[in-house]
C-alpha cells in the first residue's frame, strides 16, 4: 500500500489533536511520511473536531485523502458525519459507551470509558485506549506503540500505557501495516517551522497578540524563549504589537510580528510607519476566510492583495509565500535578513492549511540562511540616518550609540530625519526609498523565487502559490503536468515566472480564494491564465477533490 489514512474525531475537549499528533508519531516511527490535517470549529467546547493522518512511501505529502482506511469514533457524530468518507474495507473503531444507534455492523467496538474508568483514568486517556486499540487492529507492534506514547505523554505514563495496552488487547488485528525501512524524521506544524526559520536567522524579538491562525508561533516561540535570547512580548493589542516590534527595532533588535487578517488592519497604520521610517520589521499573516471576523479557525488565500497593498502611500516591500515547512523554514529566515538588508517591511504570507498543517520535517531538506551581517555606520560624522545613497540603502545606527544622533521621522523628512515640506527634499527621499527596488528584485531573482515540480516539459501547467502548491504537486503528479508557484510575490518577479511556463500553452490557475487575486497579478504582468479552479469555503481541496476538479476545466 502507497497510502494509509486514518480519521480521528470526537468533541472539542477530547483532544483530538494530540491524539491525532501521537498517532502520527507512531507512523513515522513505522517508517512513514506524514501529513495531518486538523479540523476544528472556533468553540472552547463541544462541536466536532477531527483530524485525518495520511501515512505515506512518498517524500513530500502535504495534502490528504478524501476517504479514509480506518476511523477511530470517540462519538457517534464521527461515524455519522464522516459516513461518506468509508469504503468497504474501511476499518471503523468506535467507543461503545457512547456509539450506540447506527453504529456500523462491520465496525470494532470498544468500551473506552470503562476501561479509562476501570484503570483509574480521567476521560481524555480514552484516546490512549483508541489509539492502542488501532494499533492492535493495523498491525503495529505494542512495542513501536508504548515507545512512542511514553514519549509523548510524559505525565501520567503508566497509567496511559495500561489503558492503551487495555485497548490493545480488546480487538483483533485485520490489517498489517508494513514497517518501512525509513528513518523516521520528525514532525512539525507550518507554524514551528517559520518559528524556526526566524532564530536562525537571529530573532531577538517577537511580539504578538494572540489571533488564529498564527498563534502556534507565539506559543512556540514563548515556550523556547527561555533557551534563546529572545523576548517574546504579548501587548494589548495588535495596534501596539506594530509599534513596540519597530521601537525594539529601532533599537537594533531583529524582530518579528504574527497575526491575521484582523489584526494585521490594526497594524496597517504602523506598517506604513515602517516604510516612512525604513525601519525593519517581518510580519508572518496566517490567512483564514473573511471579511471581518470570517471563520477563523479554517483557511483561506484571501489576503494576497491587501498584503500586496497595505498601508498609505508607496514604498517597497518584500512578500514571501511558502507552500509547506521547509519552504516556511527557508523564507522566514531570508524575509528577516532582506527586511534588516534593505530596511523595508517584509511578509510571510502563509494560511491555516500551512500554520496548524503537521508534516515530516527532514531538517537537511531546506536551505539553512543563518544570520546574514548588515552594513552599518562606519563612524563618519555626522551620522545622517537617510543619508543617500546607491540603491537607496542607509547606513545603519542603532541608539544608543556614542557620536551618533540616530532620528527616524513618518513625517516627510530629510537625510538628518528633520520634518520637512520642501518639494525638491520630499521628492528626492521619495526616490530614495523607491531606488532600493531594483536590487530587491535582483536579490530574490538570484534566490529561485518561482518553483517549477511534475513534469517540466508539460505544455499544461497548474499556476498556484502558498499551501495549495502541495497538494497541486501530487495532482500534477498524477495527470502529468507542470507546477508553477512563485514563492516571491514582492517584488513580482515576471522574468522567472515567465521562464517557468516556457513552452506551456495552457494555464490553469488554483487558488482558496473567490476571485482569482494571484491570477489578476500575473495578468498585470501579461501571463494569461487558461481556466481557474476557485475555492472558498474554509476547506483544503482533498487530492482527488482537486484532480477531479483539474480534469474537468481540461488538463
Amino acid at each position: 500500500m502507497e497510502d494509509f489514512s486514518v480519521l480521528i474525531g470526537g468533541k472539542a475537549g477530547d483532544g483530538i489533536n494530540r491524539a491525532g499528533f501521537v498517532i502520527g508519531r507512531i507512523l513515522s516511527r513505522m517508517g512513514y511520511r506524514i501529513y495531518m490535517y486538523y479540523d476544528y470549529p472556533s468553540l472552547i467546547r463541544g462541536g466536532h473536531n477531527f483530524a485525518i493522518v495520511r501515512a505515506s512511501r512518498h517524500t513530500g505529502i502535504a495534502s490528504h485523502h478524501f476517504t479514509v482506511d480506518c476511523i477511530l469514533a470517540l462519538d457517534q457524530a464521527t461515524l455519522l458525519r464522516h459516513a461518506g468518507r468509508q469504503t468497504p474495507a474501511t476499518i471503523a473503531i468506535f467507543n461503545s459507551d457512547s456509539v450506540k444507534a447506527g453504529a456500523p455492523a462491520a465496525g470494532l467496538a470498544v468500551p473506552l470509558e470503562t476501561i479509562t474508568k476501570e484503570e483509574d483514568g480521567i476521560s481524555i486517556m480514552a484516546n490512549s485506549c483508541l489509539i492502542g486499540a488501532f494499533c492492535r487492529a493495523t498491525g503495529i507492534p505494542w512495542d513501536i506503540a508504548a515507545t512512542v506514547l511514553g514519549e509523548e505523554m510524559p505525565r501520567e505514563t503508566e497509567k496511559n500505557l495500561s489503558i492503551a495496552r487495555r485497548g490493545f488487547d480488546a480487538v483483533q488485528e485485520r490489517y498489517i501495516l508494513p514497517k518501512r525501512e525509513a528513518p523516521e524524521v520528525p514532525l512539525i506544524t507550518g507554524n514551528e517551522a517559520i518559528s524556526l526559520g526566524l532564530l536562525q536567522a537571529g530573532l531577538d524579538a517577537y511580539v504578538s497578540y494572540p489571533m488564529t491562525p498564527s498563534s502556534g508561533i507565539l506559543h512556540f516561540l514563548a515556550e523556547v524563549a527561555g533557551e534563546t535570547r529572545l523576548k517574546v512580548i504579548h501587548p494589548e493589542s495588535e495596534i501596539a504589537v506594530i509599534l513596540m516590534a519597530q521601537g525594539f527595532a529601532f533599537a537594533g533588535s531583529r524582530t518579528a510580528v504574527g497575526t491575521s487578517g484582523g489584526g494585521f488592519c490594526l497594524m496597517t497604520e504602523g506598517v506604513s510607519m515602517a516604510g516612512m521610517t525604513e525601519v525593519p520589521v517581518t510580519i508572518v499573516v496566517s490567512q483564514r476566510p473573511g471579511p471581518s471576523t470570517g471563520v477563523p479557525t479554517y483557511t483561506a488565500q484571501g489576503d494576497l492583495a491587501f498584503v500586496l497593498s497595505a498601508g498609505q502611500g508607496e514604498f517597497p516591500r518584500f512578500v514571501f509565500a511558502p507552500a509547506d515547512p521547509a519552504q516556511a523554514f527557508e523564507w522566514a529566515g531570508r524575509a528577516l535578513n532582506l527586511s534588516w538588508k534593505y530596511q523595508v517591511p517584509s511578509f510571510i504570507l502563509v494560511d491555516k492549511t500551512l500554520s496548524e498543517g503537521t508534516f515530516s520535517f527532514d531538517p537537511e531538506e531546506p536551505e539553512w540562511t543563518g544570520e546574514d551581517p548588515i552594513p552599518c555606520w562606519d563612524g563618519t560624522h555626522p551620522y545622517r540616518r537617510y543619508a543617500e545613497s546607491e540603491g537607496g540603502v542607509s547606513p545603519i545606527c542603532h541608539v544608543p550609540t556614542a557620536g551618533a544622533v540616530v532620528k527616524v521621522n513618518s513625517y516627510a523628512h530629510d537625510e538628518d530625519g528633520i520634518t520637512t515640506e520642501d518639494r525638491d527634499l520630499i521628492a528626492r527621499l521619495v526616490e530614495k526609498r523607491m531606488q532600493k527596488s531594483p536590487g530587491m528584485l535582483a536579490e530574490v531573482e538570484a534566490l529561485h523565487p518561482v518553483g517549477i515540480s511534475g513534469d517540466p516539459t508539460a505544455s499544461t501547467a497548474i499556476l498556484c502559490w502558498g499551501s495549495t502548491a502541495g497538494t497541486c504537486r501530487e495532482v500534477a503528479d498524477i495527470i502529468g503536468l507542470r507546477v508553477v508557484q512563485p514563492v516571491v510575490l514582492s517584488p513580482f518577479p515576471a522574468r522567472a515566472l515567465r521562464d517557468a511556463l516556457a513552452g506551456v500553452s495552457r494555464i490553469i490557475s488554483v487558488e482558496d480564494n473567490a476571485e482569482g487575486q494571484l491570477a489578476s497579478l500575473a495578468g498585470a504582468h501579461g501571463i494569461d491564465i487558461s481556466a481557474q479552479i476557485l475555492r472558498y469555503d474554509g476547506r483544503p481541496h482533498a487530492l482527488e477533490e482537486l484532480r477531479d476538479r483539474v480534469l474537468e476545466v481540461g488538463a
